[in-house]
């Protein structure tokens, strides 16, 4: 099962970063997360350079997408190549934004106005001009639609989709694995 993590130029480290190294923690089961982006090489919004592994086209046919915030979410929200090149479809995939990344949840509509999008606290204003409500909280799902609300949501995120494709039990195997914890003493 593919899982494509959608950034762009400006891109949070932590919106595609953490999500790609928990659910890759469930390779084993048949899970794979991967970074799709419009070019072959997309730059943070903390300056880090990385190789996409797909294009922005992958998220097609994954089985779920998570769409990453970063710095320019509201512009690429607006950008007719990237809308062309996107369609999702909750019918047959589960899709979850982060962040920023409700910018493109809402343009795409994957949301219907008047209904909740978790976001963060930079993005909430222009989301609620959308007509959205935020409710204030750090995750919110309907149905196959997801939202995180910021950067440090990421584990609800991953953690949403790993249950959902996979069951409760390979999520909580990956949050178990990832969790800090204090070694026993010898």
């Amino acid at each position: 099962m593919n899982v494509a993590i959608l950034v762009f130029d400006g891109f949070n480290e932590l919106d595609a970063f953490v999500p790609a190294a928990l659910l890759n923690g469930l390779a084993a089961e048949g899970l794979s997360a991967a970074i799709a982006a419009p070019a072959p090489e997309a730059t943070s919004q903390g300056g880090v350079r990385i190789a996409a592994q797909h294009r922005l086209d992958f998220a097609n046919a994954a089985e779920a997408v998570l769409i990453a915030g970063g710095a320019r979410a509201e512009a690429i929200a607006s950008d007719p190549a990237v809308l062309g090149a996107l369609s999702l479809d909750p019918a047959r995939q589960i899709i979850v934004s982060q962040g920023s990344g409700a910018h493109l949840l809402a343009a795409l509509g994957l949301v219907a106005p008047g209904r909740p999008i978790c976001t963060d606290l930079a993005s909430a204003p222009a989301i609620r001009a959308l007509g959205f409500t935020t409710p204030g909280k750090p995750f919110h799902a309907e149905g196959d639609v997801a939202s995180a609300g910021g950067a440090l949501a990421s584990q609800y995120a991953a953690a949403w989709i790993a249950a959902r494709l996979l069951g409760v039990n390979a999520m909580e195997r990956m949050v178990w694995d990832a969790a800090p914890r204090f070694a026993e003493a010898a």
